[in-house]
């Protein structure tokens, strides 16, 4: 690979960082150690300071997971996203309350989403219902669950709000997974929430793309979509490491036995040849990027104790549940159900 391309896809997206700095203000009011969670998922108190500044989004995304674990949080991402005002996330929500239609908000957040947050692809399409559907570019997926609640649950809010209507999604569905959906976040979606899906994506009633926006203006958007528009062009258009697109090819088609590699490099759209260039660019061969992600998703599934050792076997793409307990052995020094009995104490 020429430098030219390492260095294109060797470039990590960014983000405003709303939710990191949201999850700081709870963490400090709780009165916990934050400058520790900090420096562990490689950010400073500067960086959070000053709200101009963007955060690496793969830095958020670890920075949310330790704050969840040390507030106990589960649903930590859902619960940050309820209190803040709207306006809290600029342009993005201005050019879309000043649309003339729920349809139109929705798919002009889609267009500049990535003015916010580089690392999260949106997408609006209203065929048989509206659907919002996310995803994941230079970051990998699997390590979040956060931020991604946070999203799903802001859309919510900002339907609502510019409608004016207590509008709920007729399907709400999350790749990754969880032990339950808890009573409050199924009452704000409505119930029908799945996680564990193969897409991260919400749907609304084909009629709710028609609703009015209470705020519409059009002169104002107008001039708003001008500044998207130059603000877009100085995103840039490729991001993350190449490994992170292939992490995120592979987790859906673990279970189904097909994540060969000349599989995965066919869905990037390009030869196994290429395909082992590019990651050998980054220092990666495609059993080690199976290796470490096989290693990271046991290790979040075994925290979820309605899995069976049987059932993460096959999530892993194991055919077996000697061949997972001697894998995960080996990656850890203890067999599954030894690291799960440790989880529970």
């Amino acid at each position: 690979m020429s430098d030219p391309e390492v260095k294109r896809f060797g470039a990590l997206p960014s983000a405003v960082g709303i939710i990191a700095r949201l999850a700081y203000a709870q963490t400090i009011a709780a009165g916990i150690d934050v400058a520790r969670l900090l420096k562990k998922a490689g950010l400073t108190p500067q960086q959070i300071d000053d709200a101009s500044v963007r955060i690496k989004v793969r830095d958020q995304i670890n920075f949310l997971n330790l704050a969840s674990d040390a507030l106990q949080d589960e649903f930590l991402g859902f619960h940050l996203a309820q209190p803040p005002d709207l306006r809290e996330l600029g342009l993005l929500y201005y050019v879309s309350a000043s649309s003339e239609t729920l349809t139109q908000a929705l798919r002009r957040a889609a267009r500049y989403s990535t003015i916010a947050n580089e690392g999260v692809s949106l997408n609006y399409a209203n065929e048989r219902d509206a659907t919002v559907t996310f995803r994941y570019v230079g970051v990998s997926r699997h390590l979040d669950r956060h931020q991604m609640e946070f999203f799903a649950t802001t859309v919510v809010r900002v339907c609502r709000e510019l409608t004016g209507q207590h509008v709920f999604p007729t399907r709400v569905r999350l790749t990754h997974r969880r032990r339950t959906v808890s009573p409050e976040l199924a009452e704000f979606f409505g119930g029908n929430v799945e996680f564990g899906a193969a897409d991260d994506d919400i749907s609304f009633a084909a009629a709710a793309g028609l609703l009015p926006v209470v705020s519409a203006d059009l002169y104002l958007n107008r001039l708003l979509i001008k500044y998207c528009e130059e603000a877009l062009s100085r995103r840039p258009a490729n991001l993350g490491s190449f490994r992170s697109a292939v992490e995120n090819a592979v987790v859906p088609l673990l279970p189904h036995g097909k994540a060969q590699a000349a599989e995965i490099a066919t869905g990037l759209g390009m030869s196994q040849r290429t395909f082992a260039r590019r990651l050998s660019a980054e220092g990666a061969t495609y059993s080690d990027v199976l290796e470490s992600l096989r290693s990271d998703l046991a290790q979040r599934y075994l925290a979820d104790d309605t899995l069976t050792i049987s059932q993460i076997a096959w999530l892993l793409g194991y055919q077996e549940v000697s061949a997972f307990t001697h894998a995960f052995k080996r990656w850890t020094g203890v067999t599954p159900r030894e690291a799960r009995s440790r989880l529970s104490c």
